[in-house]
């Protein structure tokens, strides 16, 4: 039997304002399954001693909009990416953007939302290795609206529909050594719901941990 890869995740639980670790851990577990070994934590600091040789992705389910990283904490990501690791940012994980620097690493900054609703989301490049197995899908979520870095060159490889005009739901691009990939969806345990997008999720990991 393979050796399952071990990731990392980091989020809150008493101090989210409005997206837990949990139930996302649980749901994330299990699209996971026994390729991965899952470890969550709320402690921050952990960013500052990640080292890719022993976890070679990150899962960012941050809740942290109204507080700030610490220069130790926000440091220790940047050379965990830089330095050959993987950061896969879901939904609310782009609240790291309170540090311009993690900002400008994962590649844009969330400028609000419309109400949570029906959206539907389309692949935007059917030969993407993350859209393998990956169709089409309906959900209802938070329509997460972006300004993207300019600085950061960005590959968008997913959009979802909001009163006729498609907008950024997921993408990817390199970061020194390491690679980023954000995800739109994700705000509750109904978010993890769909095939399609347990599919991406598990596309997502295996791409990022080199498994592909």
């Amino acid at each position: 039997m393979n050796k399952r890869t071990r990731i990392w995740m980091v989020g809150d639980m008493a101090d989210a304002p409005w997206h837990p670790l949990e139930p996302a851990r649980s749901e994330l577990a299990g699209i996971l399954g026994d390729e991965f070994e899952l470890t969550a934590t709320e402690n921050y600091d952990s960013f500052a001693c990640l080292e890719p040789e022993a976890y070679p992705v990150c899962i960012s389910y941050t809740d942290c909009w109204k507080r700030d990283l610490t220069r130790g904490q926000t440091a220790g990501l940047l050379r965990y990416v830089a330095g050959g690791g993987s950061l896969l940012v879901i939904h609310n994980g782009i609240s790291l953007q309170r540090s311009y620097e993690l900002l400008q690493m994962i590649g844009a900054q969330f400028t609000g939302h419309p109400p949570y609703q029906k959206l539907a989301y389309y692949g935007t490049d059917a030969n993407h290795p993350l859209l393998e197995g990956v169709a089409d899908f309906v959900l209802e979520e938070e329509p997460y609206m972006f300004e993207f870095d300019p600085f950061t060159k960005k590959n968008v490889f997913m959009e979802f529909e909001y009163e006729g005009k498609r907008y950024p739901a997921a993408w990817e691009h390199a970061y020194g050594l390491g690679k980023v990939v954000y995800l739109q969806p994700g705000h509750h345990a109904p978010s993890f719901s769909p095939q399609a997008y347990r599919r991406l999720v598990l596309n997502s990991v295996r791409w990022l941990s080199q498994r592909t």
